[in-house]
């Protein structure tokens, strides 16, 4: 009696087998099989003869692989017992899958993470958590899973293109540098040959970001307003606390907010702030930066420790530190718009009023904005360089703004030799210091 030929599946027959108390298996013809499994759960398998053994090829599981699909698969593997010599497809199967294991362990996602752990060790948090939404909002999806060797020039182009097409230029300025880093990381690991940003560097590939500066009241009427509207803010008693300590030190938003007490130090009126927490860019060697407090200063501190001095950050009750918009959020809140003042408008208020004002030198006050400031022989930054000055300078302002906090706008006329000899044209010395200034 002749053998009885395998019916032909489809996927409407496939979906109409149901479970057996043992797994069985359904023939489609030339080695192809569907096997049930009792839970359910359905899978093809090509049977085959190669070196006068039987073997089996995994194709996948339905519905994922439909009928249609497992008899390309199968009809694929075919073709490799049918080269001369022949080719066993199981081998090549996990060959390929081998290869396709090592592709996604030098992706470019995969490398990107390596970098980030490297580069996260001695970087703000939300600075790297900032990168990392860059990458899963406009990068992996395109050229997360190719191989770092592979992606080229064009590939990374389309990437920061689609950013700039949003009107986020600085952002895809930012995007470009990044992928670069991780390309150039890829190099020295010896995953990649080459970085493909270097061809995409300067104006020809991105139109140049626009510079903005952060907003900032620096005339003193409107400064004495707002100071007058931050005593009267409705807030917490954080974010208070730090709106009104924020013109006194005049530091970076984020150092500000993740200011912690034990970088203050009461006894010498000083805040430490760790070389890791700031920005300099030409500046690697990590220098701690030395803030001066006034006695302003230490007063609004002394008076949020009972709050928050049990936890670790100075304006916060909990275990961290304000977010970005918090002190924002309170700007805006007070009326002052975004066009207006910005936290980070402090740093030009105070440079304005301790140079146009209160006639402070500039390297002084660069140095108490924690700039790079080398001295005629190249010295790099010096953390405790004009502390004496800088002391003298925070207890002027301090006395400065509460002036104008009062409605007393007091204008200081510069002289022709301010910049060589301070100490006869400033109304403020370390002699005068904490003093009310006068005309």
């Amino acid at each position: 009696m002749p053998k009885k030929a395998p019916v032909k599946l489809s996927d409407t027959k496939v979906d109409g087998f149901k479970p057996k108390p043992e797994t069985y298996r359904v023939p489609d013809g030339d080695g192809l099989y569907l096997f049930v499994s009792p839970t359910g759960k359905k899978r093809w398998e090509f049977r085959y003869r190669f070196g006068g053994k039987q073997r089996a090829l995994q194709l996948g599981s339905y519905p994922g692989v439909g009928v249609a699909t497992a008899r390309k698969l199968r009809n694929k593997a075919k073709d490799l017992l049918d080269e001369r010599p022949p080719r066993d497809p199981a081998q090549e199967q996990k060959a390929e899958q081998l290869q396709k294991e090592i592709r996604a362990k030098h992706s470019f996602e995969a490398v990107a993470k390596q970098w980030l752990e490297k580069f996260r060790h001695d970087k703000a948090e939300s600075h790297v958590s900032r990168i990392e939404r860059r990458f899963e909002r406009d990068i992996y999806p395109w050229l997360g899973t190719r191989p770092i060797a592979e992606i080229e020039a064009h590939e990374v182009l389309s990437c920061v293109e689609r950013i700039q097409a949003r009107g986020a230029i600085e952002t895809a300025h930012r995007a470009l540098y990044t992928c670069g880093q991780v390309f150039r990381f890829a190099v020295v690991k010896r995953l990649a040959n080459s970085d493909p940003t270097r061809d995409l560097r300067g104006r020809d590939a991105l139109k140049a970001p626009v510079e903005k500066h952060h907003a900032a009241i620096v005339d003193p009427a409107g400064v004495g307003e707002l100071l007058r509207a931050i005593d009267g803010y409705q807030g917490t008693a954080e974010t208070r606390a730090a709106m009104k300590l924020a013109p006194l030190v005049f530091q970076r938003p984020g150092a500000l907010r993740h200011m912690e007490w034990t970088e203050i130090d009461f006894k010498a009126a000083t805040w430490t702030i760790p070389g890791t927490k700031l920005k300099r860019q030409k500046n690697k060697q990590h220098d701690d930066h030395i803030v001066p407090l006034s006695r302003q200063a230490i007063a609004i501190l002394l008076d949020i420790q009972p709050l928050t001095g049990r936890g670790k950050y100075v304006f916060a009750s909990g275990k961290r530190p304000p977010s970005d918009n918090t002190l924002t959020a309170a700007l805006r809140r007070m009326g002052f718009s975004k066009d207006r003042m910005t936290i980070h408008g402090w740093r030009a208020c105070a440079r304005t009023i301790l140079h146009e004002r209160l006639n402070w030198r500039p390297e002084v006050i660069e140095h108490s904005l924690a700039h790079n400031v080398p001295d005629s022989l190249g010295t790099a930054y010096n953390r405790t360089r004009f502390l004496d000055d800088r002391t003298a300078m925070m207890t002027a302002l301090a006395d400065y703004l509460d002036q104008l906090r009062d409605g007393n706008v007091v204008a200081i006329r510069k002289t022709r030799s301010s910049a060589d000899k301070p100490e006869k044209s400033r109304k403020i010395t370390k002699s005068t210091a904490g003093k009310r200034i006068t005309r």
